[in-house]
């Protein structure tokens, strides 16, 4: 345990602890190098950690994203939750699919009247471009180990046979997300599936299907936790989010969204994703 975690512990054993950590959710969910927000966002569940701050509002402004990632924040919630973590999610301009299964694990959601949420569905989807190559003269070849190595490939359609693998892989994942939404919003999972069809919600609609508790802001959600927590005085709120390296703090922006809009995203799109916007 390090000394400023055992500092803390004293100072707030002694002094009620009024501080709320507000970690952010932002942009697409992914886990691969600079643009991993998986690991930002466990990066500051170990700050929380470190700070001896056990109340946290997650703040989501997401499309979604790659289905690992999005789990891996989903686990990350569900741990320190167990170690006595109040976590109250706050849905801001988008909370839709993987943004929403990252929500469900909280102990409470706020959402805006007119947040968008929902997309609740897998999609796995390829460009085929093979005529293109044609009638500019491209040839391609193959050679691999297996007769599925290639079933996303764009050179090709894909066979009825690869059609049902990847929905097999689709539907099994889809599964995972209605159960995990089952178990923390406690709605049967055959009603959800009326519903989870990958139509997108507002904030209401959202509330009235009872995927949120309450309609509100971030400031809403900061008064929920610190209620949840039982504080008595007015809560603190704290950033975790990890600190901006030289690049964003010399330009100003998020190195994601730089990288994104040089269309690094591209790889993104051939991989199963909850939801990713066409970019």
């Amino acid at each position: 345990m390090c000394i400023k975690k055992i500092i803390n512990g004293l100072k707030y054993g002694l002094f009620e602890d009024n501080r709320v950590g507000i970690i952010k959710v932002e942009g697409i969910i992914i886990d691969a190098g600079n643009l991993s927000s998986s690991s930002k966002v466990i990066e500051s569940f170990e700050n929380a950690e470190k700070m001896g701050i056990k109340n946290i509002v997650l703040r989501i402004n997401s499309p979604g994203g790659t289905v690992g990632a999005s789990q891996e924040i989903y686990r990350e919630i569900k741990k320190y939750q167990k170690e006595g973590m109040k976590i109250v999610a706050s849905l801001g301009d988008l909370a839709a699919s993987g943004g929403l299964y990252v929500a469900v694990a909280a102990d409470k959601i706020v959402s805006n009247p007119g947040t968008v949420t929902g997309s609740i569905g897998v999609i796995i989807k390829t460009n085929v471009v093979k005529k293109l190559y044609k009638k500019i003269g491209i040839d391609s070849q193959t050679v691999k180990s297996g007769k599925f190595k290639d079933i996303l490939s764009s050179t090709k359609n894909l066979s009825e046979e690869e059609k049902e693998i990847l929905q097999e892989l689709i539907d099994s994942t889809y599964e995972q997300f209605v159960e995990s939404i089952s178990e923390n919003r406690n709605i049967d999972k055959e009603d959800i599936k009326k519903f989870a069809d990958g139509r997108i919600f507002s904030g209401l609609q959202a509330k009235k299907l009872g995927l949120v508790d309450e309609i509100g802001s971030q400031s809403d959600a900061v008064d929920l936790v610190a209620k949840i927590a039982g504080m008595k005085k007015k809560p603190i709120s704290i950033n975790l989010s990890p600190k901006k390296s030289f690049m964003q703090k010399i330009t100003g922006s998020n190195l994601q969204e730089l990288l994104e809009n040089a269309g690094v995203n591209a790889f993104y799109k051939k991989t199963p994703l909850w939801l990713m916007p066409d970019f």
